[in-house]
């Protein structure tokens, strides 16, 4: 099972895109005969940063729509789709925000919730949940969820991944001027090939690192969704429930745009560093352990 957060995978693309098209097209307007701007170059980070940062979270939910084949259900007459389009209801009233969309896509036992702004989300659940879990835990999956959007994680995440991609852009043209200057002597004003390939592979790796961080932040977020579940649901133990019965499950390959977004995960070895999800042991450990 992948690992890598599908948000953290398509900013760091988004990004990069950025970062070649800002070369090709010769908006390098901090690096003068004078040397580095590092103000101009600050502005151009955080243009970057943040602007890769926001268009991955616009294209969050439709993007989730298209990689899991969700099919939006609100409007259905099935007596499943009416029961999990109003427990989704009740817990978004219950939560002061608008009603989401709610989708039910083909797969193993999962659920995620995305998209740029609380009151237009979308909640997803899989057939395979359903299927494997009482209604008693599917509806504290779905509280789980609820709360992710309440609590405003998509948003959250976003900002701390324009800050970390501030970073990553400041730092690698900080030192592929350095590079291309000191270490391979371009006597040219205007940036050398050694600053161009330096800025590309340290967009890459340095954008690994952030997203590291990243997923400690949102590994974070998962026992606070956690602990809203609990609230929504009025005790913890259905949300216990639905973990330990995770546990005892496969939860399957989501997507990486909606992975954070996802109900678990199950980290090992290094890939545990870039994992969304904190195991499911600790989660139900810290539930046992809330007041």
């Amino acid at each position: 099972m992948k690992r890598i957060l599908l948000f953290v995978v398509t900013n760091l693309a988004v990004v990069l895109v950025l970062g070649i098209a800002a070369n090709l097209l010769g908006l390098n307007r901090f690096i003068t005969a004078n040397g580095l701007n590092l103000g101009q170059l600050l502005g151009f980070a955080l243009l970057m940063g943040f602007g890769g940062a926001f268009i991955s979270l616009l294209m969050s939910k439709p993007i989730a729509k298209w990689s899991t084949g969700a099919q939006v259900i609100n409007n259905s007459q099935d007596p499943t789709h009416r029961w999990i389009v109003g427990t989704v209801e009740g817990f978004a009233k219950k939560s002061n925000i608008g009603m989401p969309e709610v989708a039910i896509y083909e797969g193993e036992p999962n659920a995620f919730a995305t998209g740029a702004f609380k009151n237009s989300a979308l909640v997803a659940v899989s057939t395979g949940l359903l299927q494997s879990m009482t209604r008693e835990e599917a509806e504290a999956v779905i509280a789980h969820e609820v709360a992710h959007v309440a609590n405003g994680d998509m948003v959250t995440m976003t900002l701390i991944q324009g800050v970390m991609n501030t970073f990553v852009v400041f730092l690698s043209r900080v030192i592929g001027y350095f590079v291309d200057k000191v270490v391979l002597r371009n006597n040219n004003d205007g940036p050398g090939i050694g600053y161009y390939i330096t800025t590309i592979v340290l967009d890459i790796v340095l954008g690994i690192l952030a997203a590291i961080i990243v997923a400690w932040f949102s590994r974070q977020r998962e026992y606070r969704a956690d602990s809203g579940a609990a609230q929504l649901m009025g005790r913890k133990q259905p949300m216990i429930n639905a973990l330990a019965r995770l546990g005892g499950l496969d939860p399957g390959n989501l997507p990486q745009s909606v992975q954070a977004m996802g109900i678990s995960a199950r980290p090992s070895g290094f890939m545990a560093l870039m994992s969304s999800h904190p195991p499911l042991e600790d989660r139900i450990r810290a539930l046992q352990q809330a007041q």
